[in-house]
């Protein structure tokens, strides 16, 4: 037992992520070692056509564990540059999401940037009761900034459901008023911007329709 005296759950990851590993070997040889030269998240591994999704991706999502962009798209290393936060989303002074923006479209060279919110989402339900309880008390700290922005677009929405996809709707509005998108688009890059919702319930992506290019709406 190679994990012998780890704690339970650290070790079942670690036992987990070996046999992964092997599994994933034995159906394609090499795949690791290629992976390691570089990474390139456009699909470029063959696939049947019923699931070529096109990847040229930036996935920005929620920290949510039920929603791994990876498995929920079937998708393997190396076919999405990810970017995640609780409750997805992308305020114009967060250097990081910012910093992940410009290099994705930038030196990765991805030309969908898609925003997936999701029901059901922790944050939302913080920030809705927040809004909507005068009985809810506002984290302090880091995450109650953070979470500030939410509150404040939860006040115009009764509706949790609503909540989740106002939000999606306003990162999208967000990421396309960018310096790093605008750039994109002044050069003639096609950079499209998607605002998506995972919902928890049936495991599907539902597209909101709000998606936007260089020369418009999508």
């Amino acid at each position: 037992m190679p994990f012998l005296g780890l704690d339970y759950i650290l070790a079942r990851l670690l036992s987990n992520n070996a046999q992964w590993a092997e599994d994933v070997e034995k159906v394609e040889p090499g795949f690791f070692a290629q992976s390691a030269k570089g990474q390139s998240p456009k699909g470029l591994s063959p696939r049947p056509p019923s699931v070529v999704l096109g990847y040229q991706v930036l996935w920005i999502g929620c920290s949510d564990s039920r929603v791994p962009e990876s498995v929920v798209t079937a998708s393997k290393p190396g076919d999405i540059f990810v970017h995640r936060n609780i409750a997805n989303q992308f305020l114009p002074e967060d250097d990081s999401a910012l910093a992940v923006l410009t290099y994705a479209v930038a030196h990765v060279g991805v030309s969908h940037v898609i925003l997936v919110g999701h029901t059901n989402c922790g944050g939302a339900q913080a920030c809705h009761a927040i809004a909507h309880d005068p009985s809810a008390e506002a984290p302090e700290g880091p995450l109650g900034r953070w979470l500030g922005p939410l509150t404040e677009l939860a006040r115009e929405h009764d509706d949790l459901t609503e909540l989740v996809e106002a939000n999606v709707r306003a990162q999208v509005e967000n990421i396309a008023n960018t310096d790093v998108v605008r750039d994109a688009w002044a050069k003639g890059k096609d950079v499209q911007v998607h605002g998506w919702v995972y919902e928890l319930e049936t495991g599907r992506l539902r597209d909101l329709g709000v998606s936007v290019g260089k020369t418009g709406a999508v």
